[in-house]
């Protein structure tokens, strides 16, 4: 396995235990590197993904509710709601990743960690975000331009 699709899956795991604490992300982060020996690149990009993730998390939900017809974020299975944070972010700030091998990679993860139906799901919404992406992103910029996405600090955020 690749070391951008070992960053995927810890920041899936680290994703998905904050659903279930009260930890801010330094405190999640460090948790899960207690019994763990990433090379540099692996951690470096892992802690980019949950930082970003959680830094714009609103924006992100936003744009996955936008194309998840009938389903509320909150009512989402948690694996298959983070797998589409994750894959959303890329597909809006890692502009250098093709929207199709973020798709791949997320229908990857969610064939391990999820199920059947839970890819299919997610492969609809990734598919629609990817065919909108120059919109999205540039919408994006737009919104973090006006100062309206800045940073913010996650410490006793419930993300469910």
């Amino acid at each position: 396995m690749g070391r951008r699709r070992t960053a995927r899956e810890y920041a899936l795991q680290i994703l998905f235990q904050q659903e279930f604490s009260n930890l801010d992300t330094a405190d999640a982060l460090r948790r899960f590197w207690q019994d763990k020996s990433p090379t540099s690149d692996v951690l470096d990009y892992t802690e980019r993904l949950v930082s970003g993730i959680i830094s714009r998390l609103e924006a992100i939900d936003e744009v996955v509710q936008s194309y998840s017809e009938n389903w509320r974020i909150s009512r989402m299975a948690v694996v298959d709601r983070n797998i589409l944070r994750l894959a959303a972010f890329e597909m809006l700030h890692e502009e250098h990743i093709a929207p199709a091998v973020i798709i791949n990679e997320a229908l990857e993860i969610a064939k391990k960690f999820s199920s059947d139906k839970g890819a299919l799901f997610i492969n609809g919404i990734l598919d629609a975000v990817g065919r909108n992406i120059d919109r999205l992103r540039k919408e994006m910029k737009e919104r973090n331009n006006d100062g309206s996405e800045g940073q913010r600090s996650d410490e006793g955020h419930d993300p469910s």
